[in-house]
């Protein structure tokens, strides 16, 4: 008892008047505001494709999670492969003409050792032989780059996280740069929407109460965005173990919005009777019970609304 008597002098809850009593002061507590917080990602990404055509293949549906660079579903352009084959045909008549003018260079080549064929000739059938190289150079690389247009059909997960909408089925036609998917990752947090007239009297780093299904948990508020939109301030709030089943679910959240003066007793000195609270209060070297209206409970100690003032001498058990 004296440790307890001990504790509530040093945080200025009451005085010890004298062994036993308690003279209540009134003290400072903090004054909640109950709003309702959503469940949202911290990043909201699109899965988008990258080129036009049919989606074949989707590879996952709401509430999978995926990693970066997954693949989530595969966009397929027939022309694709109609064009690669006519790049193939040009890529054989081109390396035929090159084996026909190489043989005509090493001809040429044969009659200017023997004084038949002037050098000039011999130049024009080199050139040639440069053009058609660097013709199939060129159809190589217009080839390498159809084929990676083929390749980027693939629809990746831009993070990992979770996926959050699917809007599209198996076999429909999709535009380039069309959402196939979004999913959220980056973890999850609560947002608030506050009124802004409580908006000077949040702290970010202040600790908040989240009522959820399984019970209290305790979050802390982490960011305070500056734009005022309907009147009502942007706050995200980080909670350990905050249930992720339902993204947008709302909670349960008491907001610290300033302070009150009230007065504290412990709990333990309350008697109730009949449905009546009670105090036993010392007062002109006697004592006596009053009537008392109980407030909020905090910790140890409960709120009185009314029958004592500051000053009293409340009779410990």
């Amino acid at each position: 008892m004296r440790l307890f008597l001990t504790g509530l002098v040093s945080l200025g809850l009451v005085s010890l008047a004298e062994a036993g009593t308690l003279v209540v002061q009134p003290v400072a507590v903090p004054e909640w505001k109950a709003v309702y917080g959503r469940v949202e990602a911290r990043d909201s990404l699109a899965a988008r494709a990258r080129v036009g055509g049919t989606l074949v293949s989707l590879d996952v549906s709401e509430g999978d999670s995926v990693k970066a660079g997954q693949r989530i579903a595969v966009v397929r352009d027939d022309k694709v492969d109609f064009q690669i084959s006519a790049l193939d045909a040009q890529l054989k008549a081109l390396d035929a003409q090159l084996q026909n003018a190489e043989a005509e260079l090493a001809r040429g080549q044969t009659l200017v050792d023997k004084g038949v064929a002037t050098g000039q000739r011999l130049d024009q059938l080199r050139t040639q032989v440069d053009v058609f190289r660097n013709q199939i150079a060129a159809t190589e690389a217009q080839r390498q780059v159809i084929v990676q247009q083929g390749a980027e059909g693939d629809v990746l997960a831009p993070a990992d996280g979770r996926i959050l909408t699917v809007p599209v089925t198996r076999g429909s036609v999709v535009m380039a740069g069309e959402s196939v998917a979004t999913l959220g990752g980056g973890g999850f947090f609560l947002r608030l929407s506050i009124p802004e007239r409580h908006a000077e009297l949040l702290e970010k780093g202040a600790s908040l109460a989240v009522e959820t299904t399984a019970g209290p948990l305790q979050g802390r508020l982490v960011k305070i965005y500056p734009q005022i939109e309907g009147g009502r301030v942007t706050a995200d709030v980080e909670v350990p173990d905050l249930p992720t089943d339902f993204v947008d679910a709302r909670l349960l959240v008491r907001v610290p919005v300033g302070t009150r003066q009230t007065i504290m007793v412990p709990a333990d000195a309350i008697k109730s009777h009949a449905g009546i609270d009670t105090l036993r209060i010392a007062s002109g070297g006697g004592e006596t019970d009053r009537t008392v209206v109980l407030g909020e409970r905090h910790g140890g100690d409960i709120e009185i609304l009314s029958g004592v003032v500051a000053g009293d001498a409340v009779v410990l058990p």
